[in-house]
């Protein structure tokens, strides 16, 4: 009956540590399964990331070739503001008269330091 009794319970001892194998087998492939889920989710939202970045500098690329384009349009209209052929035919620049005697100034002094004409010294 003992020699029976052990057999019994070595049955039941196989068949749960039989069962204990195949649940942690199952638990294995379960975790293995949910890394693998993560794993693809991470790199999914990673290329989404990029993608967006790309999308966002090729953009940019764009505005920065339409301002350069912009800028160098505005360049060539103030260059040729400033020619000298449209100063010359402004209405402003010719009526102004020529002088006639220029009086220039020989001594090397600064300007603050010359008497007014009334004979006032405005460097006091």
């Amino acid at each position: 009956m003992s020699d029976a009794l052990t057999a019994l319970s070595a049955q039941t001892s196989r068949a749960s540590l039989g069962r204990m194998v195949n649940q942690s087998t199952i638990l294995l492939m379960v975790s293995i399964g949910s890394l693998i889920l993560l794993l693809a989710l991470l790199i999914l939202f990673h290329q989404n990331a990029t993608a967006t970045k790309g999308y966002q500098l090729r953009n940019l690329e764009r505005e920065r070739s339409q301002l350069l384009l912009e800028e160098e349009i505005l360049n060539m209209q103030v260059a040729e503001s400033q020619a000298l052929h449209r100063l010359s035919s402004d209405p402003v620049v010719q009526a102004m008269v020529a002088v006639k005697r220029p009086l220039y100034i020989e001594e090397d002094t600064t300007v603050a330091s010359v008497q007014d004409p009334n004979g006032i010294d405005i460097t006091k």
